[in-house]
């Protein structure tokens, strides 16, 4: 291992750390002065690391801003049309009391299987949102619930990108992949939402006040951190019968998400919105993409191409839903359908220009961190700290399961991008396979189980994640960084039986 590059990165790593933790600098800034510090330890010339800099800033953000930007956007829509409510009163209606966690994390897994986790997440965070303020509490174990279910689909089932590329590499069969993907995924749940449950009351107290107010309105957002609040029918029914009046009414009426829609003219009526309808700007997208990515592989399937875009020429209704399924033209329509079709027609052209200006505010700092963590993570890889350490790993006499397992632990840690910790990984192993005595699915399954490990700094959903859940500082490091680690911990006994039986 060449001591440099491992100087460069626990230097990058302090960096953050301490900037983050103890300066009056967000993390932003210490992202960036971290990726500046660490390309100059590794050796890199100045203006490499700036190039860097820039290539993984604007590639970052070319592939999750503009997702973020509208996907902020649509749940802006859900919020002031009270759609947001309507979904979070069917959805507690459908699955019963207590088992939000299992909804959520469920909810996640699925649709992260053909949607990025970044995009997803943005996607249903304000279904999270809704389900909290109607318990008036326990929005930290919903989010984090939420976001660790995507990651198990994200890492563990093709056609997600990273495992479908890993299958070519290391020649896994992909019906076979994706059956043991999802018996990972069912098995780790438990873990997402035992472990959500445990951290979530203990940090619910730690929610930034914009997001606390942003979740619970200005009334309940004091009351609502302790994490105890109930939903209102798991309450005595004499408790319940005596809420109904005085302050509740008036605690109520002032966080009604659709209050600011402001009084119907005459004759007009009430603005309700069904539940159906209420689906269509979060169904709609989500459609779209899943049916590019299964039409998608498919496709490439049938023309050889597994992965990569060299000698991949979709035609005909596949370059159709490649351009409606992607997730930038998706989410469009999905703004398009939540303005004409959930606001009322007596809102204004400037209520709505308020509403999208308000929610590119609140998504402005979110990308531009995203954004800078990927930066952290280019420079990283350019500098090669991620496969020396691979190599290095490559080397170590181990049970021959665990040598792809913990080269994708290791690369991860490196530069933070889980799907390119599982391909470098798979890279790596390809050519070991043989002689480590491995099934080529086993190989694929440890490289990307051992992606999930640790997201932190440099890893931009991270960021996507802690932001939306209003996490900072430690508070976001035990909560997000700790329920990945666990996933991550629990996949070692599923990866090494399947070394054995596979």
């Amino acid at each position: 291992m060449d001591l440099q590059l491992l100087l460069a990165l626990v230097l990058g790593i302090a960096t953050i750390v301490v900037l983050v933790l103890r300066t009056r600098l967000d993390a932003f800034v210490a992202l960036l002065v971290a990726a500046l510090l660490t390309g100059t330890v590794a050796g890199s010339a100045p203006t490499d690391t700036l190039d860097s800099i820039v290539a993984g800033f604007g590639s970052t953000l070319g592939s999750i801003g503009i997702v973020i930007g509208l996907g902020v956007a649509v749940g802006k829509i859900l919020e002031v049309s009270g759609a947001a409510d309507a979904l979070a009163k069917a959805f507690v209606r459908a699955l019963g009391r207590g088992r939000e966690p299992w909804a959520m994390g469920g909810t996640g897994a699925l649709v992260s299987i053909p949607v990025f986790c970044d995009s997803g997440y943005v996607i249903m965070n304000p279904l999270a949102r809704s389900i909290a303020r109607r318990r008036r509490g326990g929005y930290v174990t919903l989010a984090l619930a939420l976001g660790c279910g995507m990651t198990l689909t994200h890492h563990l089932v093709p056609p997600t990108p990273g495992p479908l590329a890993v299958a070519g590499i290391v020649g896994a069969d992909l019906g076979g992949f994706i059956l043991v993907g999802l018996v990972f995924t069912l098995v780790l749940l438990p873990v997402v939402v035992a472990y959500a449950r445990w951290v979530g009351p203990r940090l619910e107290g730690r929610v930034t006040s914009e997001v606390r107010e942003a979740v619970y309105g200005r009334a309940a957002g004091a009351g609502a951190g302790a994490g105890t609040a109930v939903l209102e029918e798991d309450q005595p029914r004499g408790a319940a019968s005596d809420r109904r009046g005085g302050e509740r009414d008036d605690a109520a009426a002032e966080e009604d998400p659709a209050a600011a829609l402001g009084e119907p003219p005459a004759g007009a009526g009430p603005h309700r919105v069904g539940t159906l309808r209420a689906f269509l700007p979060l169904l709609v997208p989500l459609a779209l993409i899943v049916a590019n990515t299964v039409a998608t592989a498919v496709d490439r399937n049938a023309q050889g191409v597994l992965s990569g875009d060299e000698g991949y020429d979709p035609s005909g209704p596949v370059a159709v839903l490649a351009f409606l399924g992607n997730p930038v033209v998706a989410l469009i329509i999905g703004v398009v359908i939540a303005v004409y079709g959930l606001l009322p027609r007596w809102t204004t052209r400037d209520q709505v220009s308020g509403w999208l200006a308000q929610a590119a505010a609140s998504a402005g700092l979110i990308i531009l961190i995203t954004g800078a963590g990927g930066a952290l993570g280019q420079v990283l890889r350019d500098s090669g700290v991620g496969q020396e350490l691979a190599d290095a790993v490559a080397s170590l006499a181990l049970p021959g399961v665990l040598v792809p397992f913990l080269i994708a632990t290791l690369v991860r840690l490196a530069q933070g991008s889980g799907t390119v910790a599982m391909i470098t990984a798979a890279s790596v192993s390809a050519p070991l396979v043989d002689d480590l005595g491995l099934a080529p699915l086993a190989a694929a399954l440890a490289c990307c189980a051992g992606s999930m490990v640790l997201s932190y700094f440099n890893d931009s959903y991270f960021w996507v994640v802690t932001r939306f859940t209003g996490l900072e500082g430690t508070a976001a490091l035990q909560g997000w960084s700790g329920i990945t680690t666990a996933v991550w911990a629990g996949s070692i006994p599923l990866v090494l039986v399947a070394g054995a039986v596979l």
